[in-house]
Formats: structure tokens, sequence, C-alpha cells
């Protein structure tokens, strides 16, 4: 009965509510804890920044293919968390998950990408796939494991 009573409380704050089931991209580094005893990825605190891309339909390989190749400019300072893409709700969508020490190491970190001979390249193929994107910085809640 209690769970009863906070679904229907919750229901009256919720305006509206969307669900994806996400597969990784096999190129990517698999997510993995960023605290904790053994050597982890650039231990935190880390802030996050969620980039969501929707594609136009029919060209999920295509992207996948150019980042097979281009997520190697994007690990030399291990920001790169996680790659996935929609599999089932609403469909070519994929998702990038970075972490950064901060917002100016964000920026530092994405003009290194520039300067490296092939980044070009990759961002030249893709953006004619992309219908929309959007970018969020999230700051992960202190028992995250993702710090």
């Amino acid at each position: 009965q209690e769970y009863l009573d906070f679904r229907k409380e919750r229901s009256r704050m919720l305006l509206s509510r969307r669900n994806q089931l996400l597969l990784e991209f096999s190129f990517w580094n698999e997510p993995r804890p960023r605290q904790g005893p053994e050597p982890r990825p650039r231990q935190g605190p880390n802030i996050y920044e969620l980039r969501t891309y929707k594609l136009k339909p029919g060209t999920m390989i295509e992207w996948g293919n150019n980042w097979a190749r281009a997520i190697k400019y994007r690990q030399e300072n291990q920001e790169a968390v996680g790659g996935f893409f929609s599999q089932i709700g609403e469909l070519y969508v994929v998702h990038h998950l970075w972490a950064y020490r901060d917002l100016q190491s964000r920026e530092e970190t994405r003009n290194a990408a520039w300067r490296k001979r092939g980044w070009d390249e990759n961002v030249y193929y893709t953006v004619p796939l992309i219908r929309t994107m959007e970018s969020r910085i999230m700051i992960p809640l202190k028992i995250s494991p993702l710090q």
C-alpha cells in the first residue's frame, strides 16, 4: 500500500516521462567507476557532459564506423566514459558521456581534439548525419561511483 500511495503521489508531480533502452557501442570504453583503491580512469571529482545526437534514419552504421576511428582522438585524458545508441524508444539517438575536471578542462580538451590531425575529418563526415544535438552538464551525487 505504501508503494501504491507513493506512485499516486509521484504521478501528480510528473508532466511527462519517456524511456529508452540503450546499447553500448562496442568500440567505446565500458563505463567504470572513477573512485576506489585500484587504478581508475581520471579519478574525480568530475563533471560530466552528456551529448545527445538525434541522427537521420538509416545513418547509425555510418555514425558508428566514423566514431570507431575517431574515439582515439578523445581518449588521451580518459574523458571518454561511454557511448550508447537507442534500441527501444526514440530510434537513431546516440548519447556520448564525457568526464572533465571542470568546464575549463572541458574547453581545453575539446580544443585540443581540433589540433589533432584526423579529428576534423571525423566531424566533417558525421555532422551531416545529425538532425539535432544537445549538451547537458551534470554533477554526480556524492554517492555516485562516477565521481
